[in-house]
Order: structure tokens, then sequence, then C-alpha cells
């Protein structure tokens, strides 16, 4: 059985498996199952809340997307058009577009609440495992790479994805025209994760070669490789943690005081999960 997990807050976890089934937990509660959202007719092979956290979003095998109510655990969209297994399904980050991959070779963005397909970017060679939306604080590295004019409409979300394949790319694209922006090769085997980094001017990756790799935005290069695992690697997230939680942050510029005395600094910090059963947090 394969088991996708996905943290909401401290309180919730939501997953989703090959049993077809996505469940809420409360981490509150011992773990207690809360919700079970049946409908999926395959395994389900990603699962996001949407912004405001009222509904979620799936991607499956059975080749759909499901849009479900939160609080009834209804289905209220099924979302239809990859001829293949959806990989990966995720929201902008104002909840009005999502995006998905699949076995098709295809990323195709969706309105949610119609569930209209906006745009089919096509150029990978292989199967598409993830794909993920630039936040607007990459914008200004993605046009610097690129030679995209600095316009008005450079301030709404979602306007570019950033996608990994099995072919062993990952490719940058603009979501309004569907206009492949660049080409980023560099990975020895499939790509597995990406995420921007939360100062918009790095790209991470992760692959099936057992690297992590940082991509410096304004010109495209691969800045570090990062032996990072034993076997695959398999997803990336980040977060924010306490300065002291990573081992030489916590008293910055040589401070000795008493911690009470200030607000615990934050931050910034990389989980990588992997095939080889663990899970690392990274300092970038």
């Amino acid at each position: 059985m394969t088991l996708i997990l996905i943290i909401k807050d401290i309180y919730s976890v939501i997953t989703c498996s090959s049993d077809l089934f996505i469940k809420i937990w409360d981490t509150q509660n011992e773990y207690k199952n809360t919700k079970t959202f049946p409908g999926h007719e395959h395994s389900v092979s990603s699962v996001r809340f949407m912004p405001g956290d009222q509904h979620i979003i799936s991607a499956s095998r059975d080749r759909t997307i499901r849009v479900f109510d939160v609080a009834s655990t209804h289905q209220v969209r099924t979302i239809s058009g990859h001829s293949e297994w959806v990989r990966w399904v995720t929201p902008s980050s104002d909840g009005k577009a999502i995006a998905s991959c699949s076995k098709d070779q295809t990323v195709r963005i969706w309105d949610p609440l119609t569930g209209e397909q906006k745009v089919e970017l096509r150029g990978h060679e292989n199967d598409v495992e993830v794909v993920v939306f630039a936040p607007i604080a990459a914008y200004a590295a993605i046009r610097e790479l690129t030679g995209i004019p600095n316009t008005e409409r450079t301030k709404r979300h979602g306007l570019y994805v950033a996608s990994g394949s099995r072919d062993k790319t990952i490719k940058l694209w603009d979501t309004q025209t569907g206009q492949l922006l660049r080409n980023l090769a560099g990975h020895d085997n499939w790509v597995r994760a990406l995420a921007f980094h939360p100062s918009g001017k790095y790209l991470l990756s992760s692959a099936d070669d057992k690297t992590i790799r940082v991509w410096e935005l304004t010109t495209g290069r691969c800045v570090k490789t990062v032996d990072a695992h034993a076997h695959f690697v398999s997803c990336l997230v980040w977060g924010r943690q306490a300065a002291s939680s990573t081992g030489g942050e916590a008293k910055a510029n040589g401070a000795s005081g008493d911690a009470s005395t200030e607000p615990e600094k934050l931050v910034n910090v990389v989980a990588s999960g992997s095939v080889d059963q663990t899970i690392k947090i990274w300092l970038p």
C-alpha cells in the first residue's frame, strides 16, 4: 500500500493511499481518523488542501482529479482530461487554479470551480511526476532568466509552474501562454520532487539519483548538488524550525543572553524523504 501524507496544520494530517481512500487524522487525539473520503476508483496518488481548508483536491490512477468538501466529505467535482494516471495535483496559492501532471507526459492547468482546462503543457518525453506553482517571490528571478518584461500582470498568483519528469529534466512554464520557458537538465535519474525556496531565488529538486540539487533561478544553473540519501529521494517540503534545533543558529552574532528575553528565532529548513526509509532535515 502506497501512502502520501500532507500536514495541514499542527492538528490535522491528510493522507491518500492505494486503498482508494483519503483520510484526515487528528494529531491531538492519538491520531484518530476523523474523516474518510471515498470516491476514487484506483490508487490515490496525491492530495492537497485548497487554500482556506474548506476543500481538498486529489489525483488518482483512475485518471481523474476530484474535489471534496471537507466538512461533509462529499465529492463536489470530478475533473477529467488526462488520458493516463494523474501523478500529482496542487493548487495555486490563491486557489484560483490547480496544476496536475500525468503519466500521459502532460502538465495541465484547470479552473477548480468549473473543472475547465485552461492550458495543456507538452514537452516532457516521459511520465511527469511532480508540478509546483512558483511563488510570487520567484517571479523577478524567472523574468530575469527568461527575458520576460516586468508588467503588472506578474503580481497575479499562478503565472508560472515547474515540472519534474522521468525524462530526468525540470521544465519552467508560463501558465498563461503555455510556453516552455527553460529546461533544467542535470539529474541522472527520474525527478521526483520540487520545492521553490521561500526567498524565490532558488528551486530545489530531488530525484532517483539520490541527490538534492539547488538551481539558481536567475541563471538556470545548478549551484549545489547534495548526495542526500542512500536510495531514491521521493519528496521535499519547506518548513520553519526553531534555530536552536539546527545546531548553530540559536545565538546569532555570538549572543549568549537568556532565551526567554527574546522570541525564538525561526529559520527555513527543508525536509527530504527517501526510499531508504529515512527523513532528513536540511538547513540551506
